[in-house]
C-alpha cells in the first residue's frame, strides 16, 4: 500500500524547494521510491529551456503529463480547409471529428459566424443610499471609471477593443444593500482575463473615491464596501454559431437500412430528446465539448472556462438543454450549434507554450473570431458523429474498435499480437473479454 503522511506532519515552504527536493518528498509516499523518481524524470523535456517554461506555467511542477496531440483533416469552415490540432486522450474523438469533417466536406462543409464578442466583469459591492441619486450621476461615474483605467486600456483600445459599457445591477432584494457594477469588454484577439481583472480592481478603487468625492451623496452614502472584483466566465454575448445543411438525398448513404429522409427524422428525434431530458442533454453536450476542449487545449485556451460558460448557457431557460438544434424544412436537413466561446490567439499560453504556438500556425494564425468558428465547427463535428452512430449502428461498435489498442496495451500485447488482433477484430465484436480470450488463445498456441 502507498504510504500516507500523518496529518500532523505539515510541509512548510514546499513551493520554495528545488524541484529535485519536491520530487523526493513525493517519492517518499511510493513503495518504489527510486523507480517513482525515474518515472517522473523520464517525462521531463530533454531541452532544459523548454522544461523551464513548463515549470513556470504552474506551481510545484515536478514533471509533465503527456496527452496525445492529434489532427483532424478536411475541416472546411466557410470554404477554408483546415487541418485542426486536437489534444485529447479519448480514443474515438479525433476519429469522430475526422470522419464527420470528411462527410461534410463533400456536402458544403461547415458554415459559421460570430454573433458577438462581448465579455463581462463585475464589481460586487454593498451601499446603503438613495439609488435614484446614484442613477442621476451614473453617466458621470462612467466617465470617472473610464478615466481611472486609461493607462491600462490604451493598448487594447489601439487594437480596437477596451471597455464597452457599464451597467448598475440592483440586487438588494436578494442581499441587503448589494449592487453589481457590470462591465462589458472587448478583448479582441486575447482571452483577456488579466486585462479585465486589472480594470475591475481599478474600478473598485475608483468607485469608492467617486462616492466619497461627489457632493450628491451625504453621510453614510459616501461609504461603499467592496466585496470583490472579478471577471465572469459566463459570456452569453460572446457567441458563435456553426451549422451544416444538405438535402435529404445527400444523406441516403449514411445507413443502408434507411433513406436520407428517415435518417434526418430519426436524428431530429434524438436531438429533440436532448432538448427535453437533462440526462440525455448532459451526454449530448459532452460530445460537443469533446471536440471543443481538444482544440482549446491544443491552442492554449482555457477549456474549463469554456465548458463552464457552455453549460451555463445550456441552462439559461432554467432547464439544462441541448446546445444544438436540428431543423427539417422543405426537404433539407440543417444542424446548428450555438454557444458562448471566449477564446484568444495572443497572450497567455497561446504565446508561451511551444505547441500552442505551433497549433495556431497550423491553423494559419487565425484571429480570435476565426478560432471561435473553427472550434465550434469541430464541436459540431464530434456531436454529429456521435448522434449519427447512436441512431444507426450504435456508439459501441466504433468506440470499442478505437479502444482496441488500449485494451491490447492493458495485456502488454507485442507488435505481432497487435497486428493479428487488429485483423481479427475487423469482423468481430471488440470487448474487454473478447480481446482477453483472443490474446490468451494466441499465447497458448505460441507455447505449444
Amino acid at each position: 500500500m502507498p504510504r500516507r503522511r500523518k496529518r500532523d506532519i505539515i510541509i512548510k515552504g514546499f513551493s520554495k524547494l528545488l524541484k529535485e527536493d519536491k520530487l523526493k518528498i513525493v517519492a517518499e509516499l511510493m513503495d518504489k521510491q527510486v523507480e517513482s523518481m525515474e518515472l517522473m524524470k523520464s517525462f521531463w523535456h530533454t531541452d532544459h529551456s523548454v522544461q523551464k517554461i513548463f515549470d513556470e506555467f504552474s506551481e510545484n511542477t515536478i514533471s509533465n503529463f503527456y496527452i496525445p496531440y492529434g489532427v483532424a483533416p478536411n475541416v472546411i469552415v466557410n470554404d477554408i480547409n483546415y487541418l485542426v490540432p486536437l489534444v485529447i486522450e479519448e480514443s474515438s474523438v479525433v476519429a469522430a471529428a475526422s470522419s464527420s469533417a470528411k462527410f461534410w466536406s463533400e456536402r458544403g462543409g461547415f458554415k459559421a459566424e460570430v454573433i458577438d464578442v462581448i465579455k463581462i466583469g463585475q464589481v460586487h459591492f454593498t451601499w446603503k443610499g438613495d439609488k435614484q441619486k446614484l442613477i442621476s450621476v451614473f453617466d458621470d461615474l462612467k466617465l470617472y471609471l473610464r478615466d481611472s483605467v486609461k493607462e491600462i486600456t490604451a493598448n487594447m483600445e489601439a487594437r480596437g477593443g477596451g471597455v464597452i459599457d457599464f451597467e448598475l445591477i440592483d440586487m438588494t432584494r436578494e442581499i441587503e444593500g448589494y449592487y453589481q457594477l457590470r462591465v462589458s469588454f472587448n478583448t479582441v484577439n486575447s482571452m483577456g482575463a488579466n486585462f479585465i481583472n486589472s480594470c475591475l480592481e481599478e474600478f473598485a478603487v475608483a468607485l469608492q473615491s467617486f462616492f466619497r468625492e461627489n457632493d450628491v451623496f451625504e453621510g453614510n452614502e459616501k461609504e461603499t464596501y467592496i466585496i470583490m472584483s472579478i471577471l465572469s466566465n459566463y459570456t452569453p454575448e460572446c457567441l458563435v454559431k456553426a451549422w451544416v445543411e444538405c438535402d435529404y438525398k445527400d444523406l441516403d448513404e449514411v445507413d443502408e437500412n434507411m433513406s436520407g429522409e428517415e435518417f434526418a427524422q430519426k436524428f431530429q428525434h434524438a436531438v429533440h430528446i436532448a432538448e427535453i431530458d437533462v440526462y440525455r442533454a448532459t451526454t449530448h453536450n459532452k460530445g460537443i465539448f469533446n471536440g471543443i476542449d481538444a482544440v482549446a487545449i491544443a491552442t492554449g485556451n482555457d477549456f474549463r472556462a469554456i465548458e463552464a460558460a457552455g453549460h451555463t448557457y445550456a441552462s439559461r431557460s432554467g432547464i439544462y438543454k441541448s446546445l444544438t438544434n436540428a431543423e427539417l424544412k422543405e426537404g433539407r436537413f440543417k444542424y446548428t450549434l450555438t454557444l458562448p466561446l471566449a477564446m484568444g490567439t495572443v497572450g497567455g499560453l497561446t504565446s508561451l507554450h511551444p505547441l500552442a504556438k505551433h497549433s495556431l500556425e497550423m491553423l494559419g494564425k487565425p484571429t480570435a473570431e476565426e478560432l471561435m468558428m473553427i472550434t465550434a465547427s469541430v464541436g459540431l463535428a464530434n456531436n454529429f458523429s456521435a448522434v449519427r452512430s447512436l441512431v444507426t449502428k450504435g456508439i459501441q461498435v466504433g468506440h470499442m474498435k478505437m479502444h482496441l489498442m488500449n485494451i491490447l496495451n492493458h495485456f502488454n500485447a507485442n507488435e505481432e499480437e497487435k497486428e493479428k488482433a487488429v485483423e481479427h477484430f475487423i469482423a468481430h465484436k471488440v470487448s474487454f473479454n473478447n480481446v482477453s480470450q483472443f490474446i490468451k488463445k494466441l499465447r497458448e498456441v505460441e507455447q505449444e
